[in-house]
């Protein structure tokens, strides 16, 4: 299963289960918990603009994240009034409540029937019809969430050669606020600059020729917005 973050309890999209199910997305409320979502390589133009790029996981598995806060359990993109304050919204926070569970090479598709969003009482957008069939919103969530794997698979493969290159290291920043107060934001990788410059001719061409290096510089652009966060906290 994908990382998880505000997902809670999740359970095959079936009509027998949830053929009176609709979905009434009112806010972002369940995301206002998390200081940092996964990004698709796909989306890290968009959310450049706007959002701190940087890399995390573990030593099998690297994914591109977009900062949302400086502490833990906060999300500054998250207004008081549950509505998102950026422009570009995160395919990982569009998607939600649906998700893929993996089992080998099968994807079934999962609802988390915890959140708030999802009643009984016909409010928003219906699963399934009357006749268990299932709606053009269930349709149009189940091939958003098939292109997001298939961007999934690409951004890996990104990832990999970053690793694999051997341009990652640990990152650390450290914060100042208005008051006084120190903050430290740790757990999370960026690309060494002098490492990528350093990289010889042909590994640049092969980076340029699949767009990767123009990744690597939107990652490297976006750590700009390392205060706009500053500002919303």
């Amino acid at each position: 299963m994908a990382q998880m973050l505000f997902y809670e309890n999740v359970s095959p999209v079936s009509p027998q289960r949830h053929g009176d199910l609709s979905i009434d997305r009112e806010d972002f409320n369940f995301a206002a918990n998390v200081n940092s979502v996964p990004l698709m390589a796909v989306e890290m133009t968009a959310a450049a603009a706007e959002y701190t790029i940087v890399f995390a996981g573990d030593d099998q598995n690297v994914m591109p994240v977009v900062i949302l806060g400086l502490e833990g359990t906060r999300n500054y993109y998250v207004g008081e009034d549950g509505n998102w304050t950026a422009d570009y919204i995160p395919a990982f926070v569009r998607r939600y409540p649906f998700v893929f569970a993996q089992n080998e090479n099968q994807f079934t598709l999962c609802v988390d029937e915890e959140w708030s969003g999802c009643n009984r009482e016909g409010k928003g957008q219906r699963l399934f019809d009357e006749n268990g069939e299932r709606t053009d919103y269930l349709n149009r969530m189940l091939k958003f969430l098939e292109e997001s794997q298939a961007h999934f698979v690409r951004t890996q493969t990104y990832c990999n050669h970053l690793k694999e290159l051997d341009l990652l290291e640990p990152m650390k920043a450290d914060f100042t606020f208005p008051g006084g107060e120190k903050k430290s934001l740790g757990g999370f990788l960026a690309v060494n600059r002098d490492k990528l410059k350093a990289l010889p001719a042909e590994k640049l061409a092969e980076l340029a020729k699949t767009d990767e290096l123009e990744l690597t510089y939107v990652h490297l652009f976006s750590m700009n917005n390392f205060r706009r966060v500053m500002e919303r906290a």
